[in-house]
């Protein structure tokens, strides 16, 4: 049963990322670095913060607490210089890939092991599903934003609005 969870894991983060790559894609460099209003974050920091997430959490998954002490989560929602959607984009890539070589060589065993995030123990399915939740919950902002952004343009990711019926039949 672990080996199936971790595996629908697995496939969950990768329809996530490439979720959030489709909309990423359709988003101009000025629209990826815009903000609704001075509260809210853009896609960038979005971005950033997700990456910062995904390093601290993976980095030594099942050796270390998953806040690690030299994230300074702060940061991750302030844009600073170096901070290119190419650099970000490299982050993001490299967050998702310790996300997968964390969670790929996960045993029947390790699934009984206790994790620590922020101190706070977790058994390993319960962590795997704290970041589940999280990276959803920010993909669909990234969507969200991708798409207000994109306006008509915007190709949808799914069924296109409209388009149930026809899927349903199969075409």
């Amino acid at each position: 049963m672990q080996i199936e969870y971790r595996d629908e894991a697995l496939r969950q983060f990768h329809g996530l990322k490439k979720t959030a790559d489709k909309a990423l894609h359709q988003t101009s460099d000025a629209d990826y670095f815009a903000a609704l209003d001075p509260e809210s974050n853009s896609i960038a920091l979005i971005v950033k913060h997700m990456a910062g997430n995904m390093r601290s959490r993976w980095t030594d998954f099942l050796a270390s607490d998953g806040e690690k002490p030299d994230r300074h989560r702060d940061s991750e929602f302030l844009l600073e210089p170096g901070d290119t959607r190419e650099s970000l984009t490299e982050r993001w890539e490299k967050g998702w890939a310790l996300a997968a070589a964390a969670v790929e060589p996960l045993t029947a065993q390790d699934f009984e092991k206790v994790v620590t995030i922020r101190g706070e123990p977790h058994r390993l399915l319960r962590a795997i599903n704290r970041q589940l939740a999280h990276y959803a919950y920010h993909v669909g902002q990234i969507v969200f934003l991708a798409k207000h952004f994109a306006g008509s343009r915007w190709q949808s990711l799914s069924i296109p609005r409209g388009q149930s019926e026809t899927y349903r039949k199969g075409g």
